[in-house]
């Protein structure tokens, strides 16, 4: 099986289940998340906003701003290539439809954060290995990004159980994670 192929398998298989089954599963993933100390501590946090059945992160957007914690969500810069983290201060009101219909903040609502300052990233993607590494959709978009961040910062997945494959064809400048939480288990790679 090819890279895109295990891609497209895999986007294939997560668009089977229900609404339901995605809100239990994320349910399930975001209570787990809450009792890492990696959260718990992180001031600063960079989350995707879900899209196409990936897990979903409202729930952790609402509880870092109800709790003081800095929350960042990327703004798409197709062109560049570039990932810019923005704070939110408004949650959903600061964001609409950017680069490939999802969410980011709206032009206006643009607020810029160092990407030296996020203390943890929750990273998207496709499939997971065992081992750490991440197929993400293609674009680079994020290996290119956390080369940008500290050297201590936290790379950390979110994902489905159905999510782990056993290979995800890794390449050298494949950027891996060092923590994935699915609906059934926390698995640490450091």
């Amino acid at each position: 099986m090819s890279k895109n192929e295990l891609r497209n398998n895999v986007i294939a298989k997560r668009n089977t289940l229900s609404t339901q089954e995605i809100e239990q599963k994320s349910q399930a993933i975001i209570k787990k998340l809450f009792t890492l100390p990696e959260y718990q501590n992180a001031n600063t946090i960079m989350a995707y906003i879900d899209f196409r059945n990936e897990v979903q992160t409202s729930g952790i957007i609402k509880d870092a701003l109800t709790n003081g914690k800095k929350i960042a969500v990327p703004v798409t810069d197709i062109k560049n290539k570039k990932l810019t983290p923005s704070l939110l201060h408004d949650f959903p009101g600061d964001l609409a439809p950017g680069a490939w219909g999802i969410l980011e903040p709206r032009p206006e609502c643009v607020r810029p954060v160092d990407p030296e300052q996020i203390d943890l990233v929750l990273i998207p993607g496709v499939a997971f290995d065992n081992v750490g590494n991440r197929l993400g959709y293609g674009g680079g978009f994020y290996d290119r990004f956390l080369l940008r961040t500290r050297k201590d910062v936290i790379l950390l997945a979110l994902a489905f159980e159905l999510q782990i494959q056993p290979n995800v064809y890794h390449e050298k400048h494949d950027i891996p994670i060092q923590l994935l939480v699915t609906e059934e288990r926390i698995m640490d790679f450091r």
